[in-house]
């Protein structure tokens, strides 16, 4: 059976070469399995990554390199590399070492144990920085609240799908994709198995505070549940504001020396106005991602490919 290992690059050209190696060294030893590798350098800035993938590809037959034409994101990579991948089952890992080549069996023994669509390897402790692990602590309760996961399921960057959940996974075209909301969407016959996460062995997160960010965005293309709990937080603040309104009036009706207090209409005032400004920049994610949808914003754009 062929394994399809997609690897998204950015930045790896010291660590790309080993998890190949290490990764092939892991297939030798499984009965029935072989792999290819679809490795798409997402336009590395910092170092030659695209030529070690052309290195590579030169050196095994099975590993074929993508070049996308500038930075689009880790997702769309691997949307990019899920379309180039033949392979019976596709596997999905980072290419930091993270996601350790020696984990990989318990995946594929997992998937033929409940013949599931989809197999998370769930990390017991990460090693992750404290602003990476809130990032992905917000990222699981997103997951659960806006796609409507059950608890049960925990995912990781480190996957492994059938040929016909990938099937269905590239016929998406939006810019923005999120790889696991898609993975929810399309199939609840998932299975998680505990795996070891390795601390990083070179250099350091490409993920910033903006595309921690810009990332968390991408769910709105999944649901309208943002919208939802405007339409709700509306109601519940009109009701509050008539009774509150009544309240005021009957007050001083009572007592008509009670003065209009400043600082508690200021207050309201901003409150209110937050409100809005809140459930306006709700609404304009939406319509920014309906904009650039319209305007066939790419997800990605190939410049160069080896041995494909």
């Amino acid at each position: 059976m062929l394994v399809s290992v997609v690897i998204p690059c950015y930045n790896s050209q010291r660590s790309i070469g080993e998890v190949v190696s290490l990764t092939i060294s892991e297939f030798d030893r499984l009965d029935g399995y072989e792999c290819e590798f679809v490795l798409v350098n997402d336009g590395s800035p910092a170092d030659d990554t695209y030529g070690e993938i052309c290195r590579l590809a030169q050196e095994y037959p099975n590993v074929h390199g993508i070049n996308l034409m500038r930075n689009f994101g880790q997702h769309n990579a691997i949307m990019c590399g899920l379309n180039y991948a033949k392979g019976d089952l596709v596997l999905g890992m980072d290419d930091d070492l993270q996601n350790h080549p020696t984990q990989i069996p318990k995946l594929l023994a997992k998937m033929e144990e409940g013949d599931y669509d989809l197999v998370y390897g769930v990390f017991e402790e990460q090693k992750n920085s404290k602003v990476k692990t809130f990032t992905s602590w917000l990222n699981k309760v997103t997951a659960r609240k806006m796609l409507g996961r059950s608890k049960d399921v925990v995912t990781s960057s480190f996957w492994l799908i059938n040929r016909k959940l990938r099937d269905q996974v590239v016929r998406f075209r939006n810019y923005n994709p999120m790889i696991e909301a898609l993975f929810s969407r399309m199939t609840d016959n998932v299975g998680c198995v505990v795996v070891e996460h390795h601390a990083r062995e070179y250099g350091s997160s490409g993920y910033t505070l903006g595309k921690l960010v810009k990332l968390w965005l991408a769910y709105f293309n999944y649901t309208v549940l943002p919208l939802r709990a405007i339409s709700g937080i509306g109601v519940v603040t009109a009701i509050v504001g008539f009774v509150f309104g009544i309240v005021t009036v009957i007050r001083k009706l009572i007592d008509p020396s009670i003065l209009a207090g400043w600082a508690s209409i200021t207050s309201i005032l901003l409150f209110f106005f937050g409100l809005v400004l809140l459930a306006l920049g709700i609404i304009g994610e939406y319509v920014g991602d309906i904009v650039l949808s319209v305007n066939s914003t790419p997800q990605y754009i190939v410049r160069d490919t080896v041995n494909l």
